[in-house]
């Protein structure tokens, strides 16, 4: 299995991003994707998953940021909007085991929101 980050890059607060990660190995439409974040001396943390046509949220991102698929691509995508400075993280692609358990990752991709 192997999943591919890309998107990230420095961006202005207010800014916009979009981050894709592109999967391989696995049947990607039967599979729970979600994005988790990682901030310089902080624990990793789940950002926004997506089962099929559901999606969930962590509370510092809703309303600001979407995720998706494109199953025909084996693609999932993180669109984020009026980014904060505090949104600054390695941000990473994973498969939730059974919707739960992160097991596969990407390399992750940096994103920085500053002025």
């Amino acid at each position: 299995v192997q999943l591919q980050a890309s998107g990230g890059g420095l961006v202005q607060p207010g800014g916009s991003l979009r981050l894709s990660c592109a999967a391989s190995g696995i049947i990607f439409n039967m599979n729970t994707m979600a994005w988790y974040r990682q901030a310089p001396g902080k624990q990793r943390e789940l950002v926004a998953s997506i089962t099929g046509g559901s999606t969930n949220y962590a509370d510092s991102v809703k309303g600001r940021f979407t995720i998706s698929r494109d199953d025909a691509k084996n693609t999932v995508y993180l669109q984020m909007n009026s980014l904060k400075p505090e949104d600054t993280a390695v941000y990473y692609c994973c498969r939730l085991q059974n919707g739960v358990t992160p097991d596969y990752w990407g390399q992750g991709t940096l994103v920085t929101v500053s002025s």
